[in-house]
């Protein structure tokens, strides 16, 4: 059998058990509106479909080979979903194509929603492109380098700015219809202080390590045990972004600087290495297991507010975090404006435009090529059109949050 042929009914099979899924729903909703009462519906879930299918019974070597050929023959999106549904076929395939598949910052390549919380390649960028509505006040994060005329790029994030009263959220979703913290797309956000000055990013999981403990909220508290295990609860604070005051009112581009506290300074430095999650958190439970009482009893969970300011709160022992800011441009006598090279990525010029590099010290023991590398660009290449090019120890996550920064009013910055 061809492999093409091979990958042709991988995707029938993956279609038809999201058949069958659905008209599960569509029974199990049915039956719910005839009973006076809720009540657990016994259908058989889509592994225990797919374990019945030919394809789950195939011996080990034989499926190493076809899903090693697979990942290596389908490098780029839309065929690269052939992976995804290798990996949806049962639970056999998806420990195999969990194996194989490496992540961003060791193939360059992103193929589950996880490779969008780990760090990317160390060596050439990974690009993507920003588009951004405004009547609805979206953001929407693709793969490629620029729009395609057939709108087949990829949706990597979604985001949906909330103007608030004393600030304004930018909502991070994983799909572009639904922006609710309730929904398990919820992936995080990005909050503004009044001024637009400084930004503080949240991501919904615990970073590796569990340097930072989530933020409280005061006025309403719940046991674990009765939250929906949907409902991420908790917004951890894994950085900032802060913009310089410019009150003499003078001429040029915005002064930002970013802090990560989930990254070490040290993943920068010889032989370092950036926290890499594995897996995103299916639960509730699984969010905070790192925060289990010591005494045993049933965890206390406490959602966070806006009111309330949250600060990150670090372990002992925890590392200096890294810092970022933007790349110093130069003043072109002839154009008549600042400049710095995109090559060739940014075409418009604009005071959104940026460059991030590492601001370290001379203790930090950090090459000088390490500090000239451009760990993220953003820039402008056409109307409600912007390029994103972002590269190790950041995530797809992380630089999106950065850069959705720069959509927000700062009139105290220009």
């Amino acid at each position: 059998m061809s492999l093409k042929s091979i990958m042709r009914e991988l995707k029938e099979l993956k279609d038809g058990i999201g058949n069958m899924s659905k008209r599960g729903d569509q029974s199990k909703l049915w039956r719910s509106r005839t009973r006076s009462h809720v009540a657990p519906d016994e259908a058989p879930l889509e592994s225990q479909l797919s374990e019945q299918s030919p394809w789950a019974n195939l011996p080990p070597e034989l499926l190493l080979d076809i899903i090693q050929r697979v990942e290596e023959s389908e490098t780029a999106w839309p065929a690269r979903a052939v992976v995804v549904f290798c990996a949806a076929v049962c639970r056999s395939w998806r420990e195999i194509t969990k194996e194989i598949v490496k992540t961003p910052e060791q193939c360059g390549r992103l193929t589950f929603p996880i490779s969008l919380k780990q760090p990317g390649p160390r060596e050439s960028p990974i690009q993507c492109y920003i588009r951004r509505d405004r009547t609805s006040s979206t953001y929407l994060l693709f793969y490629g380098l620029v729009p395609s005329e057939g709108e087949s790029d990829k949706l990597l994030l979604a985001a949906r700015k909330v103007r608030r009263a004393t600030c304004t959220d930018f909502v991070i979703s994983l799909v572009a219809d639904d922006f609710s913290r309730a929904s398990n797309t919820y992936v995080g956000k990005l909050r503004s202080n009044f001024l637009g000055t400084k930004f503080t990013v949240y991501d919904s999981q615990p970073p590796c390590g569990s340097m930072i403990q989530s933020t409280a909220r005061l006025s309403r508290r719940f046991h674990s045990k009765q939250v929906s295990p949907r409902l991420p609860a908790c917004n951890y604070s894994i950085g900032t972004v802060t913009y310089e005051l410019n009150v003499l009112r003078t001429r040029g581009p915005r002064r930002m600087h970013c802090i990560l506290h989930s990254i070490p300074v040290s993943a920068i430095q010889e032989g370092g290495t950036a926290p890499t999650p594995s897996a995103l958190p299916q639960s509730l439970d699984e969010q905070l297991s790192p925060l289990h009482s010591s005494k045993g009893k049933e965890q206390i969970v406490d959602t966070i507010s806006p009111s309330i300011r949250a600060t990150p709160v670090f372990s002992p022992g925890s590392r200096e975090p890294l810092a970022l800011k933007n790349k110093a441009p130069r003043w072109h006598e002839q154009l008549q404006c600042w400049c710095l090279n995109f090559k060739g990525r940014v075409t418009v010029a604009s005071v959104k435009n940026f460059q991030l590099v590492a601001a370290v010290e001379p203790s930090h023991n950090v090459s000088p090529e390490e500090q000239e590398k451009v760990i993220l660009q953003f820039g402008k290449i056409g109307k409600d059109i912007f390029t994103m090019d972002y590269r190790y120890p950041l995530s797809a996550f992380q630089a999106f949050a950065i850069s959705l920064s720069c959509f927000d009013t700062k009139p105290a910055c220009e």
